[in-house]
């Protein structure tokens, strides 16, 4: 239990100093994240500038505080959009059944039959670059795990007992869903939002990586990573703040997602990922 509340702590201190310090950019930023000054070029860490310049001459410090900004957003807003698809379609699946069902559970079926990233990377690239086509594909290849669980939570509570009284009472099925079903499932739901979250923020990452995702010059944690490939042994501090930033954000949330699933007593094979 002891280790349990730390990890808890930990992550949410990582996760707040993370986040708040990419709200805060533009305060806490020494200077502005795109400004150039090639007289200063792969300069390393010093007293003007803590975690040296890049390529350009632009403050890793600035462009690391914005270069979370972008993944942190995205990753949210991926995430959030196909928990409610799938809840939608999950709830829908197993309260009617059916046609219904068959046809839900087919498709969410074969998406999680292909590689999630390959299928990421395959729809992204289709689509072209931009975040408006990076969410799209995020979320098509994510919503399939949510609508598989709250299938089968729907599943068991349409047969409890007090579900089937309010159906006697004359309770309406929209209600029952929204009022009944949907809040009992949401142990579940949750953890798995957050194991999720982390899944998301390494697809932006990667995709970003590939030149799919976030472009240049706008600050990004990946954009960073691959434009350090060329000088990360002559300049290593290129590649290690932005990967030290990007690693603590994906390990906070996973610890986060850890820590909930043992306090909320979610079995661990209800949220794993096919």
């Amino acid at each position: 239990m002891k280790k349990r509340n730390l990890e808890l702590v930990l992550s949410l201190i990582i996760l707040t100093v993370i986040v708040l310090s990419s709200a805060l950019a533009p305060l806490l930023a020494p200077y502005p994240p795109n400004q150039v000054d090639m007289s200063i070029r792969l300069q390393g860490p010093c007293s003007n500038h803590l975690f040296g310049t890049d390529v350009l001459g632009r403050d890793m410090l600035s462009r690391v505080l914005y270069g979370g900004r972008t993944s942190i957003m995205l990753a949210l807003a991926a995430t959030i959009l196909s928990m409610m698809l799938g809840m939608l379609l999950g709830v829908l699946a197993g309260y009617w059944r059916g046609t219904v069902d068959w046809i839900i559970t087919t498709v969410a079926n074969i998406f999680q039959g292909l590689p999630g990233t390959s299928l990421i990377i395959a729809i992204a690239g289709v689509l072209g670059s931009g975040l408006g086509n990076l969410l799209l594909a995020l979320v098509v290849t994510n919503w399939a795990g949510y609508s598989r669980i709250v299938r089968t939570e729907t599943l068991k509570l349409r047969e409890e007992p007090y579900i089937e009284g309010l159906r006697c009472l004359g309770c309406g099925d929209i209600r029952m869903i929204i009022r009944h079903v949907i809040p009992n499932m949401l142990n579940s739901t949750l953890v798995l939002f957050t194991t999720r979250l982390g899944r998301s923020v390494l697809a932006i990452a990667a995709l970003s990586f590939l030149g799919l995702g976030v472009q240049p010059p706008t600050p990004d944690w990946s954009v960073m990573i691959n434009d350090a490939r060329m000088h990360y042994r002559s300049s290593p501090h290129l590649i290690i703040f932005p990967g030290l930033s990007l690693f603590l954000l994906v390990l906070a949330i996973n610890m986060l997602g850890d820590v909930l699933r043992d306090r909320l007593d979610v079995k661990s094979q209800e949220v794993r990922d096919y």
